[in-house]
This record gives C-alpha cells, structure tokens and sequence, in this order.
C-alpha cells in the first residue's frame, strides 16, 4: 500500500527503499504482515435534507513511516510544505482508480463514488497525514437506514484502523454530520484463524493476494432514524 501510496514520486521511493532496510532489521516488521499501520477518522457528509453526499477521510501514517518520509521530503526542492502537497497530489492520483481503498453498503447497495477534488497532506503530531472528501456519485437518504463501510488495504501490507485510545475508538473517529438522530458503531475484524496464519507467513517482500486485508478490516456501521 506505501508503494501504491507514493509509487511515483521520486523522494519518496528513497524514503520506501530506507523504510524496507530498517524494516529488514526489525524483526517485528519483517517476519508478517502488516508491517506497518494507519489511523483513520471519518465523517459522513450529510446535507440538510438528511441525504449522505460524501465521505470525509483523515488517514495518519504510522510514526516510523512518517519520520523517514518527513526526513525526505524536507530535504526536497521547496522544502517540506512544497513536499507535501506533491506528495497529496500523488496519493489522490495513486489511489483514484482503488477508490481509496473504500467499500460503502447502504443496506444490500454498494455506493459508488464521485472524483476527489478536496484533498491535502500534511503533518500532524510528527505524522503525515492525508485528508480527502470522497464524494459519491449521488446523495443517498440515510434516514431509517443502515450504512456499512469498511477501509482496507487490500494486501494488508498496512492494517487501516480507526483512531484509538488503546482498544477503545475515539469519538471523533466516527462521527455523522447534520440533524439525523443516528446510533454509530466500530466494529473490530474477526479473522478466521487460516488468514491470520497466511498473513504470518508473509514476509516483508512477499505480495498477499487481493483481498487479504477485507478480512482483517473494522466495519464502521450507522443507523439513522
């Protein structure tokens, strides 16, 4: 996912070959998979006549990774804040044709999404971070109805979980915008134990098949009356 993340931006490629060295000398990154993580908040984007029009992301890189990037990208042409918004502007075209690695049900319909135009990287607390509106392709009513949605890297090369305070979400790592009156959860994955086992037995070089991650992915759920 790092590499999908950055695939053509040069400095960064320097900063994936430095993080796959130390990831080599780490033996808690190199023996399985995922070898890294992101923090995710979300917002639904809900307009005044109760309809969702949209997704709002923040996604957080992992300390680690974030450090070797930053390093990188401070050392680039124009600096740091030059570096990061190159660096949104790669992330959103490297991951609009995955749809943001975002699967969107309200009820038995999966959503499909609009073109990310609202996007922008940069660093919090020592960490990059990537914030988009990922809109959909049209307002869905949620009023008396239940949406699911689940954010993953497919090869689980990264684990994508929502910001936490040890096992607990925090409250901002959900929320729904507008009037509706609606009930919100996070749901934890649950692995049968055979993927758990194929994610260990993956190392650092070795690419997981599609779809690995979906099963290693929180459900975030609403319910709107």
């Amino acid at each position: 996912m790092i590499r999908l993340l950055i695939s053509r931006y040069g400095m960064a490629r320097s900063a994936w070959r430095m993080l796959l060295m130390f990831s080599l000398l780490l033996p808690g990154l190199a023996l399985a998979h995922p070898h890294g993580w992101i923090d995710i908040r979300m917002r639904l984007v809900v307009n005044e006549a109760g309809h969702l029009e949209g997704l709002h992301q923040s996604w957080r890189m992992d300390p680690f990774y974030s450090l070797v990037l930053l390093e990188e990208l401070g050392r680039g042409e124009g600096g740091l804040d030059a570096g990061l918004d190159r660096l949104g502007g790669e992330i959103r075209g490297n991951l609009a044709p995955f749809d943001f690695f975002t699967e969107v049900r309200l009820g038995e319909e999966r959503l499909g999404f609009g073109d990310v135009t609202e996007y922008t990287a940069m660093e919090r607390g020592g960490r990059v971070e990537f914030i988009f509106l990922l809109p959909l392709e049209e307002p869905h009513e949620l009023n008396e109805r239940t949406l699911q949605y689940k954010v993953f890297d497919p090869t689980y090369y990264l684990e994508v979980v929502h910001e936490a305070e040890g096992e607990t979400p925090l409250e901002d790592a959900l929320l729904v915008g507008g009037e509706l009156n609606c009930s919100k959860q996070i749901v934890p994955a649950n692995p049968d134990p055979e993927r758990v086992m194929q994610a260990a037995m993956l190392d650092v070089t070795d690419e997981a098949e599609p779809g690995l991650g979906r099963h290693f992915a929180e459900t975030g759920v609403v319910t709107c009356e």
